[in-house]
């Protein structure tokens, strides 16, 4: 149950936050207000876990994914903006966060992104040897992301296997093991990654360019809104192919042409390139994600 999902500023000016409680700048620095984060992070997580439970997973299970991917997510969250605060101030979008601001220090951040850390590994600790091992490989791919956008070409690609981890997760906890099965979910759900993050480098290209932060909007140049759509493609044939195999049947497909549906508006959103579509592309994205999971479990019910 990764999170790195940080993402959703509005793509405004910066601001000076105005003064207010401690609380209130804790909830600012989590985006409690903005759960599409989690979202993105939730639908396929909780979509492996029906295919690893063949079905119904159980109360217990729902809820240890469910309350560990918010909690990851916004531990991430924290860590994220610890590591970008010296770039966040250089953009638009993210200038007036609390930890670049300095109306939370790096200190309290980190302090704030263990416990909530450690409150989702207590979850953990609940279901299988099996997931908690797994569950330290997918902090490690948590905490390496922001530093990602530093090296590497297409980050994206280190932030498609970290909102992905929960797929394996959940078929450690159901079935003790992690088979060949939940990792073509894996590749298939890291395109869409792919996707929805291009999607938002896209909203930052120009900012990025002035201080050297490397993302996939940055590589692909001219190619990008072929890129975006060629990988919302790509995830939805695997996931297509692996509703086929546990024979889901045609209510599951109609999920999937829905999702096609919305990536195909979506590059609607994205193809003019301005800031205001791609954020909206991006921001709704989890409604693709929701749609085929609600394929999947519709998919079991009817089988």
């Amino acid at each position: 149950m990764p999170a790195a999902a940080e993402r959703e500023s509005a793509p405004s000016s910066p601001a000076t936050p105005p003064a207010r409680g401690r609380l209130a700048a804790y909830l600012d620095l989590i985006r409690w207000n903005r759960p599409a984060g989690w979202l993105l992070l939730l639908w396929p997580t909780l979509s492996a876990l029906w295919f690893a439970a063949d079905g119904w997973p159980g109360w217990h299970l729902l809820a240890v994914f469910v309350l560990g991917t918010i909690l990851m997510r916004s531990a991430g969250c924290c860590v994220n903006d610890v590591a970008d605060r010296d770039f966040d101030r250089h953009v638009k979008r993210t200038a007036a966060r609390p930890v670049t601001s300095g109306e939370v220090s790096v200190r309290e951040a980190l302090g704030l992104g263990a416990v909530l850390a450690l409150v989702a590994f207590g979850l953990v600790l609940t279901t299988n040897l099996a997931t908690v091992l797994w569950s330290f490989a997918a902090l490690a791919v948590t905490l390496f992301y922001p530093f990602a956008k530093r090296i590497l070409a297409i980050p994206q690609a280190v932030l498609g296997i970290a909102f992905s981890f929960g797929i394996p997760m959940a078929f450690a906890a159901v079935t003790g093991q992690v088979p060949g099965f939940a990792w073509l979910l894996l590749a298939g759900n890291l395109f869409w990654v792919l996707a929805y993050d291009t999607e938002y480098a896209m909203v930052d290209r120009d900012d990025d360019l002035k201080i050297g932060m490397k993302t996939s909007a940055i590589t692909f140049g001219s190619f990008d809104v072929a890129a975006v759509m060629a990988s919302y493609a790509l995830f939805l044939a695997v996931w297509a192919w692996a509703g086929a195999s546990r024979g889901l049947g045609v209510v599951f497909y109609l999920g999937i042409a829905a999702a096609l549906g919305q990536a195909a508006w979506h590059w609607q959103l994205i193809r003019a390139r301005t800031r205001e579509g791609c954020f909206k592309a991006f921001r709704l994205n989890h409604w693709l994600g929701f749609t085929v999971f609600a394929g999947v479990v519709a998919g079991y019910l009817l089988r």
